[in-house]
């Protein structure tokens, strides 16, 4: 028997590269969480959102940009949880498959992942061609949708 994952909605953006498009990725994640579920924006569901989107779209930018290349942020409502999927223009760059250790305090970086692990039940990183990878996190969602 396999489990079918059932999709209610979906959001799908193209953002410049740059921290510009990093908090415009963060701001429209949470716009759209909030409108889908109908909580307010300072939901302690709504701040896991944002957290995540920031981070991955924050690792986009700094990790996987190419001049000239967008990245693409998807979200997806599930049944009890939102995906957040950034794709970037750089797939032989993968993130650490487990971010073991925090960075020392004196960095101003390094903690994303961490951080993505603390609030997502789960994340990965898909790369389906030459071009692109997907690093994607799954935020349940405790809410009665």
């Amino acid at each position: 028997m396999t489990q079918q994952t059932v999709i209610t909605d979906e959001f799908t953006l193209r953002l410049s590269s740059t921290r510009r498009g990093a908090r415009l990725a963060r701001a429209l994640a949470v716009q759209q969480f909030t409108e889908w579920c109908g909580v307010p924006y300072d939901s302690e569901a709504a701040r896991a959102v944002a957290l995540v989107t920031a981070e991955l779209a924050a690792n986009a930018i700094t990790h996987g940009r190419l001049p000239g290349r967008d990245f693409r942020l998807l979200l997806r409502l599930l049944p009890k949880a939102v995906r957040i999927e950034v794709t970037d223009t750089r797939p032989e760059r993968l993130p650490p498959r487990a971010a073991t250790e925090p960075a020392p305090a004196d960095t101003t970086s390094g903690r994303g992942l961490l951080l993505v692990e603390a609030y997502a039940d789960r994340w990965g990183c898909t790369v389906r061609d030459a071009y692109t990878k997907t690093v994607w996190a799954e935020v349940a969602v405790s809410i009665s949708l």
